[in-house]
């Protein structure tokens, strides 16, 4: 099975995050106790300091304390559920490595080309004109087909060529479909795109599916092939 799970080049990882996230909780924890430290060192002073007379009201400086709790446990809180995160992410990205290889069926307005072939599904709710085009990533149209559909599922291969007939390279490329009326207004349809998975990288956070040159999140899957 050929593919990989990665973390993209330029972003930080899952390891990455939870130390840098480690750190700044450590910091912050740091940062706190040493106050809380100068904070009960000025209070000894003040108590055995204070007039006997005209005690220290204790009303302030145990909401001072309640406070030092609160910032404390919010800490913990943050650093804890940064951790669960980052534990989920990593979790996912292995459960994913399962698709590698695989034919996977996405939302998307990009195909993919890979080996020379792509692949559109639709449906229509009558046998009807089709107008498919695609385009390359400056928007000019570098392939066109006019078919009639099938009511129902429909499926589409492009096999990698341009209208002159010249092999274009692998990679995404944006799609457009659309039903052509009698007096030749057109209505897009909504497809999907089907390729094989090749990679599950780890972006920023984001875990995401690659189809050879199309990156996408998980969110867009629609279906896995067994």
């Amino acid at each position: 099975m050929s593919g990989s799970v990665t973390s993209s080049t330029g972003t930080t990882s899952s390891a990455t995050s939870s130390s840098v996230a480690a750190q700044t909780s450590n910091v912050a924890l740091d940062s706190l106790s040493s106050n809380f430290s100068d904070f009960l060192t000025l209070l000894m002073t003040q108590l055995q300091n204070q007039d006997p007379s005209s005690p220290m009201d204790t009303n302030q400086f145990t909401s001072e304390l309640v406070q030092f709790s609160q910032v404390e446990q919010q800490i913990n809180t943050n650093s804890n559920l940064t951790q669960l995160i980052q534990l989920t992410q990593a979790s996912q990205v292995e459960q994913s490595a399962g698709m590698l290889g695989k034919a996977v069926t996405v939302n998307s307005s990009q195909l993919t080309l890979q080996n020379g072939s792509a692949t559109i599904n639709f449906n229509t709710t009558a046998a009807e004109p089709v107008a498919i085009g695609i385009y390359s990533a400056a928007g000019t149209e570098i392939q066109s087909a006019t078919l009639t559909s099938s009511a129902g599922a429909n499926t589409w291969t492009w096999d990698g060529k341009d209208a002159s007939g010249n092999t274009m390279s692998d990679g995404a490329y944006t799609v457009s479909v659309n039903t052509v009326g009698t007096s030749g207004t057109t209505t897009a349809v909504p497809f999907t795109v089907t390729g094989t998975a090749t990679a599950v990288q780890n972006n920023s956070g984001t875990v995401d599916l690659q189809m050879g040159g199309l990156t996408l999140p998980f969110s867009d899957v629609v279906s896995v092939g067994s």
